[in-house]
């Protein structure tokens, strides 16, 4: 195949990326030294590249993106192909399999019509597999707020869940009072720090819990939270630049000001 030459069909375009990559493993100094181990940090920071683009709507972006994440699978299928562990065929094959076995409800006579009995049955399916707990399929490596998410939604896929919104409120409502507990109301000192740190821990996962029952994406949220933030502490930053002023010579009144002025941008 021509690499040099665009393809306008989906499976060619992708042989010309595995030829690419073929001649990249083969010749390119740098290429040729990559292992699993030292592709993976790369592989976690262009995920979260992925994930920035999408917040943004950056469509152009986002392609760009993919198609960076889609050279790490490649190039672990190439380093698999050279050990004799796999390649990307076995790769693609994989997957196809497993999506078939998980929808049998596409791919055979089990009937599911609502998004829950696919997600009840895909759960049953996973145990049936060998997986020894439902939560097992939940990376240890996740960051917390993500982790605390896939467990309510692996837990409540075999019906280990609140039946109503109002009950996780309560919830939400009970560890707030044992979270405040923790604390001198009068000098809003910590009594015992290690027992306020778990009912902190309780009251964000409730907190997580609630916003599952709700619709809401907890990473999301706070993470266009930051955003608004970020935005608008600059603007206070350099309206302070503006004034020959820093922010530590300025009056908290006086940064609220500025303050007030970004949130109506």
């Amino acid at each position: 195949m021509n690499v040099f030459e665009k393809q306008n069909l989906p499976a060619q375009a992708f042989e010309r990326l595995l030829a690419i990559m073929d001649d990249l493993r083969a010749q390119c100094p740098w290429d040729k030294k990559q292992t699993l181990e030292t592709l993976r940090h790369l592989t976690i920071e262009e995920t979260y590249e992925l994930s920035e683009a999408i917040l943004d709507g950056d469509m152009q972006e986002i392609k760009k993106e993919l198609g960076d994440l889609m050279l790490h699978l490649v190039f672990y299928s190439k380093i698999g192909s050279e050990t004799n562990d796999f390649d990307i065929t076995d790769v693609c094959n994989g997957i196809c399999e497993k999506l078939i076995n998980r929808h049998p409800h596409i791919y055979s006579d089990v009937i599911a019509e609502t998004e829950e009995q696919v997600k009840q049955n895909w759960e049953q399916i996973k145990l049936k597999e060998g997986n020894k707990s439902v939560l097992s399929g939940v990376p240890s490596s996740l960051p917390a707020l993500v982790k605390a998410s896939r467990i309510q939604e692996k837990a409540r896929g075999v019906g280990f869940d609140f039946e109503e919104k109002h009950q996780v409120w309560e919830k939400v409502e009970e560890e707030l009072r044992e979270f405040k507990a923790e604390f001198n109301v009068v000098d809003n000192i910590v009594i015992d720090k290690e027992k306020a740190e778990a009912e902190f821990g309780d009251l964000l996962f409730s907190l997580i819990n609630y916003a599952r029952f709700i619709n809401i994406n907890p990473e999301d949220a706070l993470e266009k939270t930051n955003r608004k933030f970020i935005k608008r502490f600059q603007y206070l930053e350099s309206k302070a630049s503006d004034l020959n002023k820093s922010l530590q010579d300025m009056t908290l009144a006086e940064m609220d000001v500025f303050w007030n002025e970004a949130k109506k941008i």
